[in-house]
């Protein structure tokens, strides 16, 4: 007899066998998301703990900074912390007290180099780093700031690399080892003695990786475009020598690639170009009105202040260990043998490391990435090499031979320094090595068990020259006592120019960014056009009349502590005082010092005396028809408030 159910109340049996069929498909579902998540997170964890191994290698290479993070700079092992370090504290201060104010910085301005001024697009203010680590300055002081960029130079620029490497293809262990060799490379351990604007190289592998996915269609036309175009803004708001370098390997990458795969190449070219004339739009947007006032405004300057002939790397150089890494020899033998300057040789990479990109550009060249990456790294060390004559054991190139020699000449390019282009080829470097160690540690069917060790170890021994040393510090040169009070008590309106002796280079600069004094510098460490629109140091005869440049080298003189006929003639001093129109003068000195003993008899009495300092504020104009000017040993003009 067959049970019937009551109403209203149905059958349980198959109502709980769908609740636990539907239970068990929704923990299915729940292991099989629980499992992709772990793989998702399996592939994804060495894009993250790669990245923060670079941070924790940048803090120890910087270490000697953050034990004084406030007061300690680089330097190239010595003891003297260069002037080219004192005009970036500049202008890391220089443009945190404009965003404090509520404006951008001005572009051309006569806070330094008073009553001239400066273009500060033709020099190395690093505006967009300073822009953004304003906090940091208006908190801890510029050396705080500059503390900050040395060590995100480091880490970034690794970081960047091993992005790009990352995205054409590259697995962690081969990505990894480019990005360290590049963000660590002895090119930017030289850089980071001395030029933080060449350290930070954040940029180059990614505007170089644009360029090459708008050539190959990898990148879509606009939005690839769009960010080649913010990234190349962003360079010239950091250092635009390494943007024109950027361009001169991303068009040498280009032209190889163009080379090895012409057919591709071509087929894009329409897209490629409307990136590229996307990217110029972007450009002239965000960077045009500061073009036009470094090319066009005032203050605008050709050609280098320095004598480019002399540039470039010797071929010996690519083997010879500079002090930047653990293990040199008697380097500085060799900078003398060789007329370079320490902090300007970026070619070493070491017989080892060469040998290894070597190898894995033969042994790799079907591989187009591998290709490509080894010819451009050939291509920009040519380039590197410069203009002048370069021997190799009994062979003598001469530069007209060279690459650069038919470059030199070419707007933007004759104001580079043609061996700084090794940071870019150790970019390529690094590449070629990062390619053919993914290849060559990729699995194979059949291949022995010791294969993958044995290619580890000689990777590791190959850059084991190059590994860098922590970057050597020294105290800067904190501006002196009382030279804040003495600013303040002279009553000087904000910006009002003021000279500060000794008129060492770059110093009066760090006082003030040091101690944040509301004035305006009279002269200083910079690159301005002389007469003819030439480009040329500030504070030299080059710019200078004859009686301001006697002045400024006897005021050198007396603040050595020099004896001997090196006081300033009175009317050179008077001419010099006329000329320059300083508000005030201040001096780092006693008034027994000879420079003091000086300045007292030429000014009088000082208007005050705060600390280490003396302070005048000039009344008026002196100048050498006034009667009541008189040289030392007379009474003393009458141009200072007593």
């Amino acid at each position: 007899m067959t049970k019937v159910g009551l109403p209203g109340r149905p059958r349980t049996g198959p109502l709980r066998y769908a609740r636990g069929a539907r239970r068990r498909s929704l923990t299915a579902l729940r292991r099989s998301a629980s499992s992709l998540r772990r793989s998702v997170a399996a592939l994804r964890w060495p894009d993250w703990l790669i990245p923060c191994v670079y941070l924790v290698v940048s803090v120890g290479l910087t270490w000697r900074m953050w034990a004084n993070p406030t007061a300690t700079v680089p330097t190239n092992g010595t003891s003297n912390v260069s002037a080219d370090i004192y005009i970036n504290s500049w202008f890391m201060r220089y443009t945190a007290t404009a965003l404090a104010h509520g404006h951008l910085p001005a572009l051309v301005t006569t806070a330094v180099n008073a009553p001239q001024g400066v273009n500060a697009m033709w020099n190395t203010s690093m505006l967009l780093p300073s822009a953004v680590l304003a906090p940091v300055t208006l908190a801890a002081g510029p050396i705080a700031s500059l503390t900050v960029l040395l060590t995100v130079g480091f880490a970034g620029s690794a970081t960047s690399l091993y992005v790009v490497l990352r995205r054409w293809g590259t697995g962690p262990v081969g990505a990894g080892t480019g990005g360290a060799l590049y963000g660590f490379s002895p090119a930017l351990a030289v850089a980071a003695e001395d030029h933080y604007h060449l350290q930070f190289a954040v940029l180059p592998p990614l505007i170089v990786s644009a360029l090459l996915r708008l050539a190959t269609g990898r990148g879509r036309p606009v939005r690839t475009g769009i960010w080649l175009g913010l990234l190349v803004a962003a360079q010239i708001f950091i250092a635009e020598e390494l943007l024109v370098d950027t361009v001169l390997a991303g068009a040498l990458a280009l032209a190889v690639l163009v080379a090895c795969r012409p057919t591709m190449i071509l087929g894009k070219i329409a897209g490629a170009a409307a990136g590229v004339g996307i990217a110029g739009a972007v450009v002239l947007l965000l960077a045009g009105h500061a073009l036009l006032v470094q090319f066009r405004g005032p203050l605008a300057e050709t050609g280098s202040p320095w004598h480019l002939g002399r540039y470039g790397n010797p071929p010996a150089e690519f083997v010879t260990a500079p002090y930047a890494v653990f293990f040199h020899g008697n380097f500085k033998q060799f900078l003398a043998s060789n007329k370079q300057f320490n902090v300007e040789s970026y070619a070493y990479l070491g017989w080892p490391l060469l040998g290894l990109i070597a190898a894995a550009t033969i042994f790799f060249w079907r591989d187009l990435r591998v290709r490509v990456a080894a010819l451009t790294f050939i291509l920009v060390e040519l380039f590197s090499l410069g203009a002048h004559a370069v021997s190799l054991g009994d062979w003598r190139i001469p530069g007209t031979a060279l690459p650069w020699h038919w470059m030199r000449h070419v707007p933007l390019v004759s104001q580079a320094l043609p061996q700084r282009l090794s940071i870019l080829a150790d970019g390529a470097a690094a590449a070629v090595l990062a390619f053919g160690l993914d290849r060559a540690l990729a699995s194979k069917a059949g291949a022995p068990g010791w294969r993958r060790p044995v290619i580890a170890a000689a990777a590791g021994l190959a850059l084991l020259p190059v590994i860098p040393r922590p970057v050597p510090g020294a105290v800067a040169s904190s501006s002196p006592t009382g030279f804040r009070t003495a600013v303040a008590a002279l009553g000087l309106r904000s910006g009002a120019p003021v000279l500060v002796l000794p008129p060492e280079k770059g110093l009066a600069m760090e006082w003030q960014a040091t101690s944040g004094a509301p004035i305006s510098l009279v002269g200083g460490y910079c690159i301005v056009p002389d007469s003819s629109g030439h480009a040329v140091e500030c504070d030299t005869y080059k710019v200078l009349s004859p009686d301001e440049h006697l002045t400024l080298i006897r005021m050198d003189l007396l603040a050595q502590h020099k004896h001997g006929h090196f006081d300033p003639p009175a009317a050179a001093m008077a001419a010099t005082i006329t000329a320059l129109r300083p508000a005030a003068v201040l001096a780092a000195s006693s008034g027994q010092s000879l420079l003091g003993r000086y300045l007292v008899t030429f000014f009088g009495p000082p208007t005050v005396r705060s600390g280490q300092m003396m302070g005048w504020r000039i009344k008026g104009i002196c100048g050498g028809h006034r009667s009541g000017l008189h040289g030392p040993g007379g009474p003393g003009p009458l141009c200072a408030h007593p």
